[in-house]
């Protein structure tokens, strides 16, 4: 059986953050739907969920994956590179939304085929025009392959 479709994945472990990030989407009218995945291994059981693909079913993909690099059991650079490495997600846009804004993130994100790079505002008002424009264009003028 398909899963509802989800037009994006939010890999974030703050409460907080996906509170923010979920808001803010809602307060810019967005319809579209969010799966969250709490940490590196939800977010890669979501995306290859080996039930789901051995019975010949494949969950629609998501048209964005926002993801977050410090995360529980699996790390968001692992997500990456798992996402970016299989024929079937690596066309899905990868926005890195993170607080960090070390060097060696933004490089080893770029290398592993990250999107996007975004440095979490701080500031509420900045944040949802932030999500705001990164919902405008990543699903509404972005076009991708289908898998």
């Amino acid at each position: 059986m398909l899963e509802t479709p989800v037009d994006i994945l939010l890999v974030e472990d703050n409460p907080n953050d996906v509170d923010l990030t979920v808001l803010a989407f809602k307060k810019n009218r967005s319809s579209n739907t969010i799966h969250v995945a709490r940490d590196g291994q939800e977010a890669l059981d979501f995306l290859f969920d080996n039930a789901t693909v051995s019975n010949g079913n494949t969950r629609r993909a998501p048209r964005i994956i926002l993801l977050d690099l410090k995360l529980p059991k699996v790390g968001g650079l692992e997500v990456l590179r798992r996402v970016k490495s299989n024929r079937h997600t690596r066309n899905i846009p990868v926005v890195i939304l993170t607080s960090s804004s070390q060097d060696r993130d933004l490089s080893d994100c770029y290398a592993l085929g990250a999107n996007s790079f975004i440095v979490k505002p701080v500031d509420f008002s900045k944040f949802t025009e932030c999500v705001r424009i990164l919902g405008l264009y990543w699903l509404s003028f972005n076009h991708i392959p289908n898998p």
